[in-house]
């Protein structure tokens, strides 16, 4: 007789959550940063791969003079009519030409009033903080940027309590200004140094032509309420962009939220601390150089590209993402999840540990990646968002593995995707948290897909998808898990138990798609067990814990030797 227990409530959009058995459960703690360790720059050699350490080899954030101080006291700049009037103890530090008014020390100024076609410039001569008090300004230019630092050693952009502040720029901007070697502005908010947003009022920024806030050096949004809607990029640091409060509302033609430094190993990183965080995005919702850390805050990100994006590695460990919709959800070198809770849906991979990866077999005429266009010949390199491609009559875990990681360790991971849900390259390693995928409907992908060592030793791991392509972990793994092939497609909206044989039930979950394979591993699993998979009373299929349930196991074993259903004859991946 089957003992049954309460079936728990869906995850946002993926499948239930496993309801383990009491004294089996497995505690989770979301942001408990424990490390992880992924594959380092040599393949099979071990790099920690924790936030902590990530951003340790990063350059160090500039440290602002933040001091409020002489907010009281500022000088002031009244905009007004195409023009503006400047009084206070530094007035002489201001210049006004017509509608371009220009500070040319560092000190502290309130700016106020509205300035229907003119521009706020910035050139200090001198070291020191120019700060920036916005209190009700508006600066709109139909000829450059709204505000433009050209030189300082750093400024501090205030949003005054309670002020109401927008800027808006040129609808175009000479050709030269897209060429990122130049220092000609090209966003309705740029600086050629170190910015500092902060404060407790709101902006709005429109980038008409190019970008909405950008600084060719640091940019760190600290506090403040802002909105950015811009023609390409919504917010890029060139150094780094670090997000440790306050509201952004992003809407980018280009990428989102963007740190692009790619002459120096450590820079060309993005942080993200504290802050809410809503991004749609016609690339990548979030884009690095080098590294994307999360360690807190809430994001909330539609891309139509990647949800995320770090050319070397991307770590979340603590606050809530939620990816509602991408072409593939967060890619990377090395992808580490250590906390948080994490959604993503994705048209094409959930997870895609990809990239860095140079090799013969690539001798395609077409990147296999949507967002690259080129048609050389001899492609003989992939770049960040290729994967590499198949051998020739070998498929999903049979292909060469690269040093690309996933590593998962805790937080709670749900994964929708039309394509693989959590693909890596290289190995993939899961020691805690909870991780949930609805994986793809067609043959030609798989719920898992690791081209090395799959191995699971801790944690709860639940992964539905088509039959064709399914993949379990390896023979390594400390902990128990179990594969089963479905004889028919389980339709969604089914309610699905995991029982062993005495008819005790480790999990029972609902797939909000149809499914036909299942690999599940908890402490609950015992290898050699045998385990069924019932639907309506009726047992879909029975599985022995440790056994793939197609070919052999280990490594991605899950696929037939040279290949499984759904391998195009070409061997080239779908």
């Amino acid at each position: 007789m089957n003992r049954r227990t309460t079936v728990f409530p869906l995850l946002a959009g993926g499948v239930a959550t496993v309801a383990l058995l009491a004294g089996c459960a497995t505690t989770v703690a979301a942001g408990s940063g424990s490390t992880a360790s992924a594959t380092g720059a040599a393949a099979g050699a071990e790099a920690t791969q924790d936030a902590a350490a990530v951003l340790a080899a990063n350059e160090e954030v500039h440290t602002f003079t933040d001091d409020a101080g002489g907010d009281a006291s500022a000088t002031a700049i009244a905009l007004s009519d195409g023009t503006a009037t400047v009084s206070g103890t530094d007035a002489g530090s201001v210049t006004v030409d017509g509608g371009t008014v220009t500070i040319t020390a560092s000190g502290t100024y309130r700016v106020s009033g509205e300035l229907t076609d003119g521009q706020l410039v910035v050139d200090s001569g001198d070291t020191g903080t120019v700060r920036i008090v916005l209190d009700g300004a508006s600066i709109a230019s139909s000829t450059t940027s709204a505000i433009a630092v050209t030189a300082a050693e750093e400024v501090v952009l205030v949003l005054a309590d309670g002020s109401t502040n927008s800027l808006s720029d040129t609808g175009s901007y000479p050709e030269e200004s897209a060429d990122d070697s130049t220092s000609t502005p090209n966003a309705a908010l740029w600086s050629s140094a170190d910015l500092l947003i902060t404060g407790q009022g709101a902006l709005t920024v429109t980038g008409n032509g190019n970008d909405g806030i950008t600084s060719k050096d640091g940019l760190v949004i600290a506090s403040g309420a802002i909105t950015v809607d811009a023609a390409d990029d919504g917010l890029r640091g060139k150094d780094y962009l670090v997000v440790d409060g306050g509201t952004l509302d992003v809407t980018a033609g280009g990428d989102g939220l963007l740190s692009d430094e790619d002459t120096d190993v450590t820079r060309g990183y993005v942080s993200v601390t504290a802050g809410t965080i809503i991004v749609t995005s016609g690339d990548d919702a979030v884009q690095a150089q080098t590294d994307v850390v999360v360690t807190g805050g809430a994001l909330d990100l539609t891309a139509g590209d990647d949800g995320m994006h770090g050319d070397t590695a991307l770590v979340i460990d603590g606050g809530t993402l939620d990816v509602a919709s991408s072409y593939e959800g967060l890619e990377s070198q090395h992808i580490t999840v250590a906390g948080g809770d994490i959604s993503v849906t994705a048209s094409d991979d959930g997870l895609n540990a990809a990239g860095d990866t140079t090799t013969a077999a690539d001798t395609d005429t077409a990147d296999t990646d949507t967002a690259d266009t080129d048609t050389a010949t001899a492609d003989t390199t992939t770049d960040a968002t290729d994967e590499p491609d198949a051998v020739p009559g070998m498929g999903g875990g049979e292909m060469a593995a690269g040093d690309q990681t996933i590593t998962i360790s805790g937080g709670t991971l749900t994964v929708d995707s039309g394509g693989d849900g959590l693909d890596s390259n290289g190995s993939m390693t899961i020691t805690g948290g909870t991780t949930v995928v609805n994986g793809p409907t067609d043959s030609g992908n798989g719920a898992l897909d690791v081209n090395g060592d799959f191995t699971v030793s801790g944690g709860s791991l639940l992964a539905t998808g088509s039959a064709g392509m399914a993949v379990s972990p390896g023979a390594a793994s400390a902990q128990g898990w179990l594969s089963a092939t479905e004889t028919s497609t389980i339709d969604a909206g089914e309610i699905v138990q995991i029982l062993a044989a005495d008819g005790t039930e480790l999990a029972s979950f609902q797939s909000t798609k149809e499914f036909q394979n299942v690999v599940y591993s908890s402490s609950a699993v015992s290898s050699g067990a045998s385990y069924s998979i019932v639907t309506g009373g009726t047992t879909a299929a029975t599985a022995t814990a440790g056994v793939a349930a197609a070919g052999t196991m280990g490594g991605g074993g899950g696929m037939p030797p040279g290949g499984g259903a759904g391998m195009p004859a070409d061997g080239r991946r779908p």
